[in-house]
C-alpha cells in the first residue's frame, strides 16, 4: 500500500499509514507516484490538486513538493524522498523475510513515463539505498510474468506467439502487444491513457452521493475532507461488491458529517451509464497498439488482462467485444507486475539459476536531437529513435566540427506526450578542436536509450588524422575510417540484437551511417584529393567531456542531502518504535499479572501482598494513559523493572511448582532402578555378576544417600506453604539427577568380558581333526576313556555292509 502518514514522533507505512488516512487526514499521502518529475506549474498537477487531502506546494527547484506536519514542525517534502520512504520500508521488510541485507531491486514504472520521470523514480532509489538494477515497464513485468513459465513457446525459427497485455489499475491504463518465442519476448508496440483507472470510477460514485445527500440531507460534503474521505472509501467498497452482484446495493454511513446517519442505493446498470463516457475511452488504446504492431484481431493469441479495475465486468466486455474472444486471466491480477520484476531481479542476479529468457523493450516515444548547423547558420534535427525503437539501444552519430557544440534532446511527438514539456536534455560536446590543417574534426557521438528507458548522450570521441610518410606503411586509411562510422552497438544491446534476429531490411536501417552536418560533408569532399594521390593517413580517437543539463534533475549535493535526511528519519522511526515497544511491554504486563493474580498464581500469593500489588498494578496503568503517556524509553524500562521485583517472585514459585514434581519422580525413577541392580547384584544374577563389589557397594551408598534426600526435601516442601518460597528448587534436583547419574551410570553399564564356551571350542577342534595324516591317532585306552567324546579314526569306522552273489 503506497500510504506514508506522518506523526508527532515518528512515520508511519503501508497498512498503518492507510489506517490514519480519515483520522490524520492532512498528514497522511497517498497517490504521491503521479507527481514524479513534474513542476508544480504542470497543468496534470493542478487538475489534481482539488481532489487530494493533503497539501501540494512549489519547491524552490519549481518542482512540486508535498507539505505535512511532522515532529512537530510544517516540512516540504520531494516526490522522490516521500517515494523513498515507501522503499526504505519494503527494503526493511525484504530484509527481515529474508534475513539477509537487500541492496539490489528492480522498480516497475508506468510504460508512459517520460525521462525526466524516470530520473525521479531512480533519485527515489538512490535515496532508499538501493541499487536499481532497471526500471522495468509495468507491461513488460506482466509480459515476462506470462512467458517465462509457457512450456510451448514456438521456437525461434517459427513465426512467433502474439499477446497483448492489458493492464488497468487504480490511476492508469496501460495495454502493449508482446511477440514470445522460446526463452524470448519482444514487446512490439504500447498504447495507454494516462488517467483512466478504477479511480475515475470511483470518483463518478462520489460525485453521485455528493449531490445526492446534498439534495436529501442538504450537507455540503466537499467542504469537509474527511466526511469526503469516508465517503469515497465506501463508494470503492460499493463498486467492488457491485462487480459481483447486479441487484440494488445499500450505501449507509453513521454519523456521516454533522451526526447525520446517510444512506442510499446503487445498482450496476444505473453505474455502467453514469460511467458510459469512460468506458468510451476503453477502446482506442485497444485500437491503437493493433495499429502500431501491424498486426489484426486474428493474428492475437490470447488477451490478458490484470490489474484491479479489470474486474469491472463492463471493462471486460469492451475488452473481450474488441477483440472477439474470450479473455484470459492466468496471471495474478494484483501482483503480476511484481512477480515479473522479481524474476527480472533473479534473471540480474547472479546467485540465482533462471531460465534464460531475452526481453526487448521499446521506445515510448520518438526522440529527436537538434544541433546548430555552420553550414545552414540555422538549427538542423534528427529523429534518432522512432516510437517503438527497440530499446535498450545505442547508435553512434558522426559530426564534423572545429569547435565544441551542443545537442538538444526533445520528444518530437509533443502532442502524444502525457507531460507539458517535450525537452529532454541539452548536451554539450567540449573541447573539439579543428584539425592541424584547419579543417573540421571528424566527433563520433554516440546517443543511447538504456535498460531503464533514459535517454543519454553517453560519449563522444573525436578523431585525430595524421598524414603518414609515403615509405610508412599506414595504420588506418580512410576506408578503414569509413567502416567505424557505421552504427556502433554496444555489448548489452549486441546480446539483444543476436535474439532478435531482425529482417535484412531492418538491419540496415539500424546499422547505416548518419553524418549530420552537411557542411561538415562539403569540407570532407573538398579535404580529399583525388583518388589516383590518396594519401596514407593515420587516425587516433579523443575522449570528449561532456557536459549535461538534465530537465528537472536533482543535483548530487541536493542528494547527498536527501539520503541523509531519510537516513535520519529512519533512526527516529526505530527509536520511537523501541519507545513504543517498552511502553507496551509495562502495558502488557500490567494486563497478565492482574488476570493471572486471581488465575493460576492466586494459591502463590498471600492475601496482603495480592491486595498490594494488585493496587500497585492500577496505579501504573493509570499512570500510563495520565503523565506516562509519552515518557522516554528508559522511564518505561524502569517502570518495568519495578513491577518484575514484585512479580517475578510470584511467577517463580508457580513456575518451580509446575515443574518440581515431574523432577521428583525422574529422580526416584532413577533411585528406584538403581536399587533393583544392587538387588540383581546381591542375588548373583548373570547379568550383573562381572560387576566389582566395591563399586557396587559405591552405587548402593550413592543411591540410598539420593533417596535420604529427596525424602527429606519432599517432607520439608510438603509442610511449607505455597506463598512462600520453596525449600527445594528445581535447579538443585537437577543438579542431584546429575550427580548420582554420572557416579553410578559408569559403574553398572560397564560391559561384561566375552569369554567363548569351552563346549564350542572342543566342538570346533573335533571338527577340524588331524590334517594329512599327521598327528597321533588315540588309542584304546584313549578311546575307552574318552569315548563319548573321542572321534574314531578311519580304521575304526564301520564300514556299509554289501551283497556279494
Amino acid at each position: 500500500m503506497a500510504c506514508i502518514s506522518f506523526g508527532p514522533k515518528n512515520r508511519s507505512i503501508g497498512a498503518a499509514a492507510k489506517s490514519q488516512i480519515i483520522s490524520n487526514a492532512k498528514n497522511t499521502v497517498q497517490g504521491f507516484k503521479r507527481f514524479h518529475g513534474r513542476a508544480f506549474s504542470d497543468p496534470f498537477v493542478e487538475a489534481e490538486k482539488s481532489s487530494l487531502a493533503y497539501d501540494i506546494v512549489q519547491l524552490s527547484s519549481g518542482l512540486t513538493g508535498i507539505k505535512v506536519t511532522y515532529m512537530e514542525e510544517e516540512r516540504n517534502f520531494t516526490t522522490e524522498q516521500v517515494t523513498a520512504m515507501l522503499l526504505s520500508k519494503l527494503k526493511e521488510t525484504a530484509e527481515s523475510v529474508l534475513k539477509k541485507p537487500v541492496v539490489d531491486c528492480v522498480v516497475s514504472v508506468p510504460c508512459f513515463y517520460t525521462d525526466a520521470e524516470r530520473r525521479s523514480v531512480m533519485d527515489a532509489t538512490q535515496i532508499a539505498g538501493l541499487n536499481c538494477l532497471r526500471l522495468m515497464n509495468e507491461t513488460t513485468a506482466v509480459a515476462l510474468a506470462y512467458g517465462i513459465y509457457k512450456q510451448d513457446l514456438p521456437a525461434l525459427e517459427e513465426k512467433p506467439r502474439n499477446v497483448v497485455f492489458v493492464d488497468m489499475g487504480h490511476s492508469a491504463y496501460q495495454v502493449s502487444v508482446c511477440a514470445f518465442n522460446r526463452g524470448k519476448l519482444k514487446v512490439l508496440a504500447t498504447a495507454f491513457d494516462t488517467t483512466l483507472g478504477g479511480r475515475k470510477f470511483d470518483e463518478v460514485l462520489v460525485n453521485h452521493f455528493c449531490e445526492e445527500f446534498g439534495k436529501k440531507y442538504k450537507l455540503d460534503i466537499k467542504s469537509k475532507i474527511r466526511a469526503l474521505l469516508r465517503l469515497s472509501q465506501e463508494c470503492e467498497k460499493l463498486k467492488k461488491l457491485m462487480s459481483a452482484n447486479a441487484s440494488d446495493l445499500p450505501l449507509s454511513i453513521e454519523c456521516f458529517m454533522n451526526d447525520v446517519d446517510v444512506s442510499g442505493t446503487m445498482n450496476r446498470g444505473k453505474f455502467l451509464e453514469m460511467c458510459d463516457d469512460l468506458l468510451a475511452r476503453v477502446e482506442p488504446p485497444l485500437r491503437s497498439v493493433l495499429e502500431q504492431a501491424k498486426l489484426k484481431k486474428e493474428d492475437i493469441y490470447a488477451v490478458e488482462i490484470v490489474g484491479g479495475a479489470t474486474r469491472i465486468p463492463a471493462v471486460k466486455e469492451k475488452i473481450s467485444k474488441f477483440f472477439g474472444k474470450e479473455l484470459s486471466t492466468t496471471l495474478n491480477a494484483d501482483e503480476a507486475v511484481t512477480r515479473g520484476c522479481a524474476l527480472q531481479c533473479a534473471i540480474l542476479s547472479p546467485a540465482f539459476k533462471v531460465r534464460e529468457f531475452s526481453i526487448t523493450d521499446v521506445v515510448a516515444y520518438p526522440i529527436s536531437l537538434r544541433w546548430n548547423s555552420p553550414a545552414e547558420e540555422g538549427s538542423s534535427d534528427c529523429e534518432v529513435f522512432s516510437k517503438n525503437h527497440a530499446a535498450p539501444f545505442s547508435k553512434v552519430l558522426t559530426f564534423y566540427r572545429k569547435e565544441p557544440f551542443t545537442l538538444e534532446a526533445y520528444y518530437s511527438s509533443p502532442q502524444d506526450l502525457p507531460y507539458p514539456d517535450p525537452a529532454i536534455a541539452q548536451f554539450s560536446v567540449q573541447k573539439v578542436t579543428p584539425q592541424s590543417d584547419g579543417s573540421s574534426s571528424k566527433v563520433k557521438v554516440k546517443v543511447r536509450v538504456n535498460v531503464h528507458g533514459i535517454f543519454s548522450v553517453s560519449s563522444a570521441s573525436l578523431v585525430e588524422v595524421h598524414k603518414s610518410e609515403e615509405n610508412e606503411e599506414p595504420m588506418e586509411t580512410d576506408q578503414n575510417a569509413k567502416e567505424e562510422e557505421k552504427m556502433q552497438v554496444d555489448q548489452e544491446e549486441q546480446h539483444v540484437e543476436e535474439q532478435q534476429q531482425q529482417t535484412p531490411a531492418e538491419n540496415k536501417s539500424e546499422s547505416e551511417e548518419m553524418e549530420t552536418s552537411q557542411a561538415g560533408l562539403k569540407d570532407k569532399k573538398m579535404d580529399q584529393p583525388p583518388q589516383a594521390k590518396k594519401a596514407k593517413v593515420k587516425t587516433s580517437t579523443v575522449d570528449l567531456p561532456i557536459e549535461n543539463q538534465l530537465l528537472w534533475q536533482i543535483d548530487r549535493e541536493m542528494l547527498n542531502l536527501y539520503i541523509e535526511n531519510e537516513g535520519k528519519m529512519i533512526m527516529q522511526d526505530k527509536l520511537e518504535k523501541e519507545r513504543n515497544d517498552a511502553k507496551n511491554a509495562v502495558e502488557e504486563y500490567v494486563y497478565e499479572m492482574r488476570d493471572k493474580l486471581s488465575g493460576e498464581y492466586e494459591k502463590f500469593v498471600s492475601e496482603d501482598d495480592r491486595n498490594s500489588f494488585t493496587l500497585k498494578l492500577e496505579d501504573t496503568e493509570n499512570w500510563l494513559y495520565e503523565d506516562g503517556e509519552d515518557q522516554p524509553k528508559q522511564v518505561y524500562v524502569d517502570k518495568l523493572a519495578e513491577l518484575k521485583n514484585l512479580g517475578q517472585p510470584i511467577k517463580t514459585r508457580f513456575q518451580e511448582s509446575e515443574e518440581r514434581p515431574k523432577l521428583f519422580e525422574e529422580l526416584g525413577k532413577q533411585i528406584q532402578q538403581y536399587m533393583k541392580i544392587i538387588s540383581s547384584f546381591k542375588n548373583k544374577e548373570d547379568q550383573y555378576d562381572h560387576l566389582d563389589a566395591a563399586d557396587v557397594a559405591k552405587v548402593e551408598k550413592s543411591t540410598n544417600e539420593a533417596m535420604e534426600w529427596m525424602n527429606n526435601k519432599l517432607n520439608l516442601q510438603n509442610k511449607q506453604s505455597l506463598t512462600m518460597d520453596p525449600v527445594v528448587k528445581t535447579k538443585e534436583i537437577e543438579a542431584k539427577i546429575k550427580e548420582l547419574t554420572s557416579m553410578c551410570n559408569p559403574i553398572i553399564s560397564k560391559p561384561k568380558p566375552k569369554v567363548e564356551p569351552p563346549k564350542e571350542e572342543q566342538k570346533n577342534a573335533e571338527q577340524n581333526g588331524p590334517v594329512d595324516g599327521q598327528g597321533d591317532s588315540p588309542g584304546p585306552q584313549a578311546a575307552e576313556q574318552g569315548a563319548d567324546t573321542a572321534v574314531p579314526s578311519d580304521s575304526d569306522k564301520k564300514l556299509p555292509e554289501m551283497d556279494i552273489d
